[in-house]
């Protein structure tokens, strides 16, 4: 998987974009944890989210390349449809059997469309797939912050809809994985891992339940996402506290236009993630 070489082909550098947003808000009590988003947080998306709308899907040339370098002869308009339709039927699935807000995992998706049972090849494919539709690439400050967090002994977790590639990220681009990068294993709280995405409260219940373990009250946690809804709303039912990461326009989701959403203020307005330091510095 950590086949270097070509996947630096994919890898697409990107820097934030400005939001007219501030870095605002306090906290009145110590924070004992730390909890993420991923993408649009710790990683700046191409896309604004790990989700693959099928409107902002513009790389078809590199995409048809990509079928071709796997030698799948459909072009890349027939595999999407199959794709999509996939997904779409494993969610309905997923629906009938009571989950609000169903996952899927993205590898058997790609085993049904491409009819090929080689995980590894599978796995190949759907990394190489996202890199094209989603680039990412870390947010500033990403590695400090983090190091930072790790020195002083503060637990970090997250609570992320993700994918199997996910982990992965921190590999490629920090040189270290998870564990070592500081994140504690049990906090670590995937979507696919549990056939549910945010902003289902199951993810964010698991953490609280996991932080109960370590005698941490969800209201000594503070949450960090990008978005009103699918971050922020949870956590706040969850009893963390919360902070909205403003840096980058292309993912940062206010939902003004959501019901859930319009009373709804986080406790926390970020812009760099180098800014959470001065809510944990002694």
């Amino acid at each position: 998987m950590l086949n270097r070489d070509l996947i630096s082909k994919y890898i697409t550098p990107l820097s934030p974009l400005p939001t007219s947003l501030n870095q605002s808000g306090n906290l009145k009590e110590n924070i004992k944890c730390l909890l993420f988003d991923i993408y649009g947080t710790l990683f700046i998306s191409g896309s604004g989210d790990i989700s693959i709308a099928k409107e902002n899907l513009t790389e078809t040339e590199k995409l048809d390349q990509l079928l071709a370098k796997f030698k799948i002869s459909k072009n890349s308009g027939a595999i999407l449809k199959d794709f999509f339709a996939c997904i779409e039927k494993k969610h309905e699935e997923l629906k009938e059997n009571g989950t609000d807000f169903p996952e899927v995992e993205i590898d058997r998706i790609w085993m049904n469309v491409l009819k090929n049972n080689n995980i590894n090849t599978v796995r190949m494919f759907a990394l190489l797939f996202e890199l094209i539709v989603n680039p990412v690439y870390p947010m500033p400050n990403l590695k400090k912050m983090l190091s930072v967090c790790k020195e002083k002994k503060m637990p970090t977790g997250i609570i992320s809809n993700a994918q199997f590639y996910t982990p992965y990220l921190f590999n490629w681009f920090l040189g270290l994985d998870l564990e070592k990068l500081g994140f504690y294993s049990d906090l670590v709280i995937f979507s696919y891992r549990f056939g549910c995405a945010k902003p289902s409260m199951s993810l964010f219940q698991i953490a609280v339940e996991k932080l109960k373990n370590m005698n941490i009250p969800a209201s000594s946690a503070l949450y960090i996402g990008n978005d009103m809804l699918k971050d922020i709303y949870p956590a706040k039912k969850a009893g963390f506290k919360t902070a909205l990461f403003a840096g980058d326009a292309r993912s940062l989701r206010l939902r003004r236009d959501d019901l859930r959403c319009k009373n709804l203020s986080p406790d926390l307005v970020i812009t760099d993630l180098i800014q959470l330091l001065d809510y944990i510095m002694d």
